[in-house]
């Protein structure tokens, strides 16, 4: 399956672009889960002005989805039309340490962070230590895990807009929620300042290496998967009503629930991105039946299914 080509239309709109337009690009491969259809445009851009000018000269009508690391994403098969961006780690991933400010670009790794934090002797990351995604996403998303979360450390968030208009976003402006945050889901996130707090080396080592240990105990790290796949609703715990509704290790195609953590799903090798989001419907409506209660995806999902 293939997009018309409007690359040609594009570049003839924006002479001075610096970043790199590819047209009918697969996006699999950018994701954990391995699936999904191609990007009628991937555009990476040089830096946050090469960003600024694309948006600025792009038409309106055009859309514009943002992805990361694509830990936390299902590409559905039939593709994305419009223009998929992705910021890379050389214009968007430098991490400085200002005192006991961290500033990082959206491209850098949670991990990564979380690691500069611990360098500097400043605590209250080690969190971002657990989170396989993007700060980018982290923003978006509020990501959370071990008891921390975005909202709990961020000072301010600097982004782009549709229009290409560079914005500044304190923390109260961010409005986070549990996974979420109430910022204009047309901009775009270049980069986010921390403040951590001066702490003994060790017990922020000490921290972080519980975080990892957690992890590779708790969660499928080393399978095809895409992260946390349901919101814990409040009181409950997701993995707790999938196990209760007897889906833990159910399949669809090539897609199945984790038998370590259920609320993980995972491409076992030839899974399509429609047995894995169809999977997860499954998951949901039989918690409904099973339970009353309705499970909200954490994954996002862009793009269309094959007609």
């Amino acid at each position: 399956m293939s997009f018309p080509d409007i690359i040609p239309d594009l570049k003839s709109a924006m002479p001075d672009l610096r970043g790199r337009l590819l047209a009918n690009e697969s996006l699999a491969p950018l994701t954990w889960f391995r699936v999904g259809g191609p990007a009628q445009v991937l555009f990476t851009p040089a830096d946050e002005d090469d960003l600024a000018y694309f948006l600025s000269k792009l038409p309106n009508e055009i859309p514009v989805y943002v992805i990361g690391v694509g830990s936390n994403l299902i590409v559905r098969d039939g593709g994305v039309p419009g223009v998929v961006i992705r910021l890379s780690p050389r214009g968007f991933g430098a991490i400085t340490v200002e005192g006991e400010m961290v500033r990082a670009g959206t491209a850098a790794l949670d991990k990564r962070v979380a690691e500069a934090a611990a360098a500097a002797n400043l605590a209250g990351l080690e969190f971002y230590f657990g989170i396989p995604g993007s700060i980018g996403g982290a923003l978006r998303m509020n990501a959370g895990a071990n008891g921390g979360e975005t909202k709990d450390v961020l000072v301010e968030a600097r982004g782009i807009t549709r229009a290409g208009t560079r914005v500044v976003f304190a923390n109260a402006d961010m409005k986070f929620v549990y996974r979420n945050c109430g910022v204009d889901p047309s901009v775009i996130f270049t980069s986010a300042l921390y403040r951590g707090m001066p702490a003994d080396a060790e017990k922020i080592r000490a921290r972080m290496a519980e975080v990892q240990a957690h992890r590779e105990t708790a969660q499928p790290i080393r399978e095809k998967t895409g992260g946390s796949t349901f919101k814990n609703p409040p009181g409950h715990s997701s993995w707790k009503l999938i196990d209760a509704a007897g889906c833990r290790g159910l399949t669809v195609g090539g897609a199945q629930v984790s038998q370590m953590h259920c609320n993980f799903l995972i491409n076992t090798g030839d899974a399509t991105a429609h047995d894995i989001e169809t999977l997860g419907e499954t998951v949901r409506a039989r918690v409904k039946d099973n339970s009353g209660i309705e499970l909200q995806w954490e994954i996002k999902r862009i793009g269309r299914n094959v007609e």
